[in-house]
């Protein structure tokens, strides 16, 4: 069973010439390279919607938190 596939793709002239230049100082392939890249790029993206989403949290948690305190003080003074 394969476990890659081909991507053809069209970038800048001169991004690719930078890639060109990296994979002849690393000795990578385009392959190795682009798809080291887009691994990075990945997890980068899915990090900074994680710290979006415990943002997003902590928010809800602290407008509820005041509805509770706010909640308790109303009980208290019934």
């Amino acid at each position: 069973m394969r476990t890659k596939s081909k991507l053809s793709i069209t970038i800048d002239n001169k991004i690719l010439e930078e890639i060109e230049k990296t994979t002849k100082t690393h000795k990578f392939s385009k392959s190795q390279l682009t798809e080291e890249a887009l691994k990075l790029w990945l997890k980068k993206h899915t990090e900074q919607l994680m710290a979006k989403g415990y943002k997003d949290m902590a928010n809800e948690d602290q407008e509820f938190a005041k509805l509770s305190l706010k909640a308790q003080e109303e009980a208290l003074h019934e």
